[in-house]
């Protein structure tokens, strides 16, 4: 992994992650084991309203956290009820963190390539419906990042399990002083929660 991204990685502690967070977790975990043991291919689709913030770090972290740990057969994926376009900050944000970011398509919903190595696959980042083409039609996990989409989403067509996994928005903070700061912190606590579940997989 890159240099500035393994130092950023070295400051996650995914071992003091709360009790009620575990709980919250737990189910990913479980779900993540149970596939890797039958030896299925892990999918996992993480699904926000707009696909813009939280889903798309969810993610680039849980992507990351997979190769991190040598977990194999791991492919993550956004989506949300609505497409809109990748929220700039978190471009930002990811590349503050240590990722390399390039736009490999132009327009409203830009195409990003989100690289954590230079020899690994780039992650793919762009705003989409959760039921896009990209994205995987069965035999995946449906996790939902905001309450909303929980809402809105009373059923993810062919989901094989769904699990919500909240985190509060960082776009209350958009065009305030505190915006950096905030993208930054729940960057790192979706970093910390991603990193925690694959630290418990058992290889």
């Amino acid at each position: 992994m890159y240099y500035k991204l393994s130092k950023t990685i070295e400051k996650l502690y995914p071992f003091y992650v709360s009790e009620e967070r575990k709980t919250v977790i737990e189910p990913l975990i479980e779900y993540i084991q149970n596939r890797l043991k039958n030896k299925q291919q892990i999918n996992i689709n993480f699904i926000c309203t707009h696909n813009s913030r939280r889903s798309l770090l969810a993610q680039v972290w849980a992507q990351t956290a997979s190769t991190y740990f040598n977990v194999p057969n791991v492919s993550c994926y956004s989506g949300g009820t609505e497409e809109t376009a990748l929220f700039p900050i978190i471009a930002e944000t990811l590349v503050r963190q240590g990722f390399r970011v390039f736009k490999i398509s132009e327009g409203s919903n830009p195409i990003q390539a989100i690289k954590y190595s230079d020899n690994d696959f780039p992650i793919i980042g762009f705003s989409k419906k959760h039921n896009d083409p990209f994205n995987p039609i069965s035999d995946f996990a449906a996790v939902m990042t905001c309450s909303q989409a929980d809402d809105e989403c009373p059923f993810i067509a062919r989901a094989e399990k769904r699990i919500l996994i909240t985190f509060d928005d960082p776009k209350d903070s958009d065009f305030t002083p505190e915006q950096q700061t905030v993208y930054d912190q729940r960057s790192l606590q979706i970093a910390t929660e991603m990193f925690y579940v694959f630290s418990k997989i058992n290889l």
